[in-house]
């Protein structure tokens, strides 16, 4: 029965992952006029299923650090109740994140219930070391490191092309023809940015389905797999339109430049294991060109970087009273 437990939990956490994560690869789809949210959203959950496939082959790594392998004891790695508090503790956060329509990271709150979780279990035997090293410096960094590219391309790329600043598709045969080869590379871009996350989310989920020894990594991957898609089409709208239209307007060239710097970061960030924040990196590039066009809402920006630092120890809270719920029981 425990074993169950957990696996719906994780279910669940995958569910809410799925509503307040699987919009942002497309959100600069939807936000520079490109397509409509029901095909956005589509797109999305296509290519994010994609990458939580793909996550089977390429991203095991992930799945080990996201056990909590090196941060407690081995022998609690084991424990299916520890598994169940990290899995509620993470899920409630984002999915009452998502009901208030605000882009938080699933990473974050996966950290924040292992810290919760794991200083119930051990107190002060919990390996901080490997928390900064491995889990919160990747977290911090990357949304900088994506508002710093975006900003460089976006100035590169449009000293090159008239394309990316304009917004009309109207003009010569040539300038017809370019807009629908940027659209369609925009397309590609949202798809990457998508595959990508569910290419390191994935893995990440099913961290906490390792101690089901009966249960085959492989399937455990495609339970995620659906339970992020079904999340996403039923309940990504709020913060879906937070991501597109309120952080900074954009046109279908500024959209495709954040989008490639967030699939860069991202995959590149998969394959070598690095747990970093699919929003974070989302939200800094799309942030990045804001900057750059001096359209960006701060006030916005700054609800969202609020949100990012009341997730880790919201995450820990709720966490930690569930696991000592579990043992009282």
């Amino acid at each position: 029965m425990i074993l169950i437990i957990l696996f719906i939990a994780a279910c669940f956490l995958a569910y809410s992952n799925g509503a307040n994560d699987n919009f942002k690869g497309v959100a600069t789809l939807f936000g520079s006029g490109t397509t409509n949210y029901k095909k956005a959203i589509a797109w999305a959950t296509i290519s994010t299923f994609s990458g939580a496939i793909a996550a089977i082959f390429l991203a095991g790594k992930l799945v080990k650090n996201f056990s909590g392998k090196g941060l407690i004891p081995d022998t609690l790695i084991q424990s299916p109740e520890f598994a169940i508090s990290i899995a509620l503790g993470a899920a409630l956060t984002v999915f009452s994140a998502t009901k208030i329509g605000m882009p938080i990271s699933t990473t974050h709150a996966l950290v924040g219930a292992l810290l919760g979780s794991g200083l119930v279990a051990v107190g002060s035997a919990f390996n901080f070391t490997k928390l900064g090293n491995t889990f919160l410096i990747p977290l911090i960094v990357s949304p900088l490191m994506a508002a710093l590219l975006s900003i460089i391309a976006y100035i590169l790329f449009r000293k090159r092309s008239i394309v990316l600043g304009a917004t009309q598709k109207t003009g010569t045969w040539v300038e017809k023809n370019s807009y629908r080869m940027l659209d369609f590379a925009h397309y590609i871009s949202a798809g990457i940015v998508s595959f990508a996350r569910g290419l390191n989310d994935t893995p990440k989920i099913v961290g906490l389905l390792l101690v089901i020894n009966t249960l085959d990594i492989k399937w455990g991957m495609c339970a995620v797999a659906v339970a992020m898609a079904l999340g996403g089409l039923l309940n990504a709208k709020k913060v879906g339109e937070l991501m597109s239209k309120k952080i900074t307007p954009m046109n279908n060239g500024q959209g495709l430049t954040a989008n490639l710097i967030t699939g860069l970061l991202v995959t590149t960030a998969s394959i070598h294991g690095l747990p970093v924040s699919t929003t974070h990196v989302s939200v800094g590039s799309i942030f990045g060109i804001g900057t750059v066009t001096k359209k960006a809402d701060f006030k916005v920006v700054k609800n969202i970087l609020l949100s990012w630092l009341l997730t880790l120890p919201i995450a820990a809270i709720f966490s930690a009273i569930i696991y000592q719920l579990i043992l009282n029981t």
